[in-house]
């Protein structure tokens, strides 16, 4: 059944309940099922450089198999288990692949950021209770495996670290240069470091060596702490994995294992895993990774046209800032292998939208998603229409509420076009045990089942979901609360911004300001006063026009590629109260701004003896946030 709006939904709904579509009940189960099927296709393949005629590794079906059965077993031999998880800390690479399936199979798999400092790194290994680690053996320009090693000195329960050697996917002469520079990691953890490769070879690859239970339980863990900075462990079952899979194939409505899948996106986020990986196991597609960074990767912007005409991927996975990098590139190569890409993790601008497709002759569909949903919740149907601007329709077997909060407090449905906060059920939700803190739990839910996502949205006459904002964004001057999304689409509107971030800044009388960071086009020049007089004549609101606009050459990004809001707010702080205490003829300023877990953002300031800190008190706590 073609899948193309709300009443098809409802039909396929109607046929049976979601659980009896499965013909695999693990992830493990459903590799398998496909190696039977499509055993000598290619599944994954993986190039470490950008270069379009660059030395790449592909595994079939059958090899796939092979390697992640040898992996499951492995890890099982150094105890892991439901109870305790093994975890990778892993740039891009088919080691991550393998990894995430056999995690999956012998235990539950954590992947985590190596983006992430070591203090952070290891506050999830704790939390999550890890006891193997799968990271990568030091190599030069990069840090990982040092501070992965830092990391470990803080986590004694970690009895295994398993490292992967990426010098196998470098071309001579460098293959034969890095060994010979790699960088010494001193470290003092007391994990029995092992060789990813000889774990693996030391295990038979033919069958586990353990009864794959088939059982829906928890199988992943993925830290999130999205634009807000504050990681959470949300819980990830094997039926809303599985649904991951079944949903992007019900999506993509003509896809087949003829077709392939381009993802430069990293291995530990959900929208890499899920609608692009699961995809790929369920249907027997082939997928391709591109450097160890994806689209962050050296050079890949410049040559990701060719790469597409080398690798003649169907689909493509695109987030707003890579979309608007890649307009700035010429089409220097045949993409007429595309026909989908799914564009997740934030709004699309609309004349960006309309650039994107015509430039390549994609059809672009906008999606919504997030962690806590093990991914995929809505999506602009390909078959139907296709509403610029919104997030699509609910998918099969998702629901979704419109809340808001009453005069005394309690919670009501929305009218149709009445924004509220977004709720959503689907067999990813695992309601009322969404994170692995309890109580983060509480509260969490709406009628139970719904989660309560944080976001801000309408659904429309059709059935189409908009996102408004965040609930965490919105900023609060004096009462009055301000949507950043008026600001952000009034700017993104000029053609020479290709980015926009809006925060709320701190101010002594309305309690904040808005704010607004923008990124030009490469090349592009243009006064902040030209800025502001075209948001002042954009913006219906007048509350909503920023009283500060700074110009910056690069937009902090998550990596996922989403604006990074944190560091923008952080920014603001330190501004604002290095002005304030300036004013004041005090001698100190903010030394940084750290994300306290109980206080939320707090400025530290330097210490400085000759002042009383009492006078700056007098100086700091009439903004909202705090200091020490």
């Amino acid at each position: 059944m073609k899948w193309n709006s709300i009443a098809s939904s409802e039909k396929i709904e109607a046929e049976m309940p979601f659980e009896k579509r499965l013909d695999a009940k693990s992830v493990y189960a459903l590799l398998s099922r496909t190696v039977t099927k499509h055993q000598g296709k290619p599944a994954v393949s993986f190039q470490l450089d950008s270069d379009p005629k660059a030395k790449a590794e592909t595994l079939n079906w059958g090899q796939l198999l092979a390697r992640v059965t040898q992996a499951a077993n492995g890890f099982k031999s150094l105890g892991v288990s439901p109870e305790h998880k093994i975890a990778y800390i892993l740039p891009i690479c088919t080691e991550a692949v393998v990894t995430f399936v056999a995690g999956t199979a012998a235990g539950v798999v954590v992947p985590i950021s190596p983006l992430l400092e070591p203090k952070q790194i290891a506050g999830i290994l704790k939390l999550a209770g890890v006891k193997v680690v799968v990271s990568m053996k030091a190599l030069p320009k990069t840090d990982v495996a040092q501070k992965v090693a830092e990391a470990l000195e803080e986590c004694p329960d970690v009895s295994h670290l398993v490292e992967v050697d990426l010098v196998k996917y470098l071309s001579f002469p460098k293959s034969w240069i890095a060994p010979l520079i790699r960088p010494k990691v001193s470290s003092k953890h007391s994990a029995t470091v092992i060789a990813f490769d000889d774990l693996l070879a030391s295990q038979s690859g033919t069958s586990l060596s353990f009864k794959d239970d088939n059982k829906d339980r928890t199988a992943a863990m993925f830290h999130t702490g999205g634009t807000t900075g504050t990681p959470k462990l949300a819980q990830h079952t094997q039926n809303g994995m599985l649904y991951q899979g079944w949903v992007t194939n019900v999506v993509l409505t003509d896809w087949s294992e003829k077709d392939s899948v381009l993802c430069p996106l990293p291995l530990f986020h959900v929208f890499a895993v899920y609608p692009n990986l699961m995809n790929s196991l369920a249907t027997g597609s082939h997928i391709i990774f591109i450097t160890p960074q994806g689209y962050r990767g050296d050079g890949v912007f410049d040559n990701f046209w060719k790469l597409v005409e080398r690798w003649k991927p169907a689909f493509l996975s695109i987030v707003p800032t890579a979309a608007a990098e890649l307009m700035q590139r010429p089409i220097d190569a045949d993409v007429s292998s595309l026909k989908y890409s799914l564009c997740g993790s934030a709004p699309l601008p609309v004349e960006l939208f309309k650039k994107f497709e015509s430039s390549t002759g994609i059809k672009i569909t906008e999606g919504y998603g997030m962690t806590e949903a093990t991914c995929n919740i809505s999506v602009n149907p390909i078959e139907g229409e296709r509403k610029v601007g919104s997030v699509g329709i609910p998918l099969p077997y998702t629901k979704i509420k419109i809340i808001k909060e009453s005069a005394n407090g309690s919670l009501l449905e929305c009218k149709t076009g009445e924004s509220g906060e977004i709720c959503v059920a689907n067999p990813g939700v695992v309601a009322g045990n969404t994170y692995t803190d309890a109580e983060k739990n509480k509260n969490l839910y709406y009628k139970k089942d719904f989660f309560k996502t944080g976001d801000l949205g309408y659904i429309d006459e059709d059935g189409y979901l908009f996102i408004t904002g965040r609930a965490k964004d919105l900023i609060i001057r004096g009462g009055h609360n301000i949507d950043p999304a008026l600001a952000e689409e009034a700017l993104a509107s000029h053609p020479a911004v290709a980015m926009v971030g809006v925060i709320g800044q701190p101010d002594a009388r309305a309690g904040e300001l808005p704010c607004a960071y923008v990124e030009l086009i490469k090349g592009s020049e243009v006064p902040v006063d030209e800025l502001i007089k075209h948001a002042e004549d954009n913006i219906g609101e007048k509350a909503a026009v920023p009283k500060y606009l700074e110009l910056v050459d690069e937009m902090p990004k998550t990596p996922i590629g989403k604006i990074f809001k944190p560091e923008l707010r952080k920014r603001a702080i330190t501004r604002v109260y290095n002005e304030s205490l300036e004013k004041a003829a005090l001698s100190c300023r903010v030394h940084e701004v750290i994300d306290h877990p109980k206080k939320g953002l707090t400025a530290i300031i330097e210490k400085n003896r000759e002042i009383d800190p009492k006078q700056i008190g007098k100086v700091l706590d009439k903004f909202i946030f705090t200091w020490d």
